[in-house]
């Protein structure tokens, strides 16, 4: 069960932005679908800890992750939480290997025997065995997206977290990435949010849709 309640305030020089989003989903899969603007990343970023002075909670599988009520506010890598950007934000200096790696190493593992197995075995279900010592420069939308979700998953995370992953490519790819990704998604059995604005990333991917609109939830 994944329990949210977000409320903050963004201001810059032209603009002030007032979120105060609640919902609870009990699906393997959810949306939180919405138009630019309507606060769907920023809360993505409160529930993954990047979004400093955040107010209310956030509970997975009863396991508060933030509670202002109670003084819990996690720090990120404490939270237990994969977060695959929209742009994959993979280290352009770094293999697709040192890539996965990467997320294991910040959590003090990156030496422990299980974790190089758990590399092995992503790399392995992903596809990726043949690109371990490729750059991301080299490597197509749909393998970029692959080591990101490898990576995010690397730390076995008790949530999943993606923003926008498919709305940087042409209609064609997609089609294409949005179905292997659907694929991803089942294989793994990890609880998701998905954030976007796309109908059709909704009916590929999720099994509960949350709606928000100007900070607020709608349906």
């Amino acid at each position: 069960m994944l329990d949210v309640h977000i409320r903050t305030t963004l201001r810059s020089p032209d603009r002030e932005f007032v979120l105060d989003a609640a919902f609870r989903s009990g699906a393997a899969r959810t949306a939180l679908l919405g138009p630019s603007g309507s606060g769907k990343s920023t809360v993505l970023m409160a529930i993954a800890g990047l979004l400093p002075g955040a107010r209310g909670h956030v509970r997975v599988g009863g396991q508060p992750l933030l509670d202002s009520a109670e003084g819990i506010d996690l720090p990120a890598r404490a939270r237990g939480v994969g977060l695959v950007f929209q742009d994959y934000a993979l280290f352009p200096h770094m293999t697709v290997e040192e890539n996965l790696r990467f997320g294991v190493r910040r959590l003090g593992h990156a030496l422990r025997p299980e974790a190089h197995e758990r590399i092995g075995t992503l790399m392995e279900q992903f596809g990726l065995e043949a690109l371990r010592n490729a750059y991301p420069r080299h490597l197509s939308g749909g393998q970029r997206q692959r080591v990101a979700l490898a990576r995010a998953l690397a730390t076995q995370p008790r949530l999943l977290l993606l923003d926008e992953p498919l709305s940087a490519l042409d209609t064609e790819l997609r089609a294409r990435l949005r179905a292997e990704l659907a694929e991803m998604l089942e294989r793994v059995q990890v609880p998701t949010l998905l954030v976007t604005h796309d109908l059709q990333d909704v009916q590929a991917l999720a099994q509960s849709v949350v709606r928000i609109e100007a900070g607020r939830i709608v349906g």
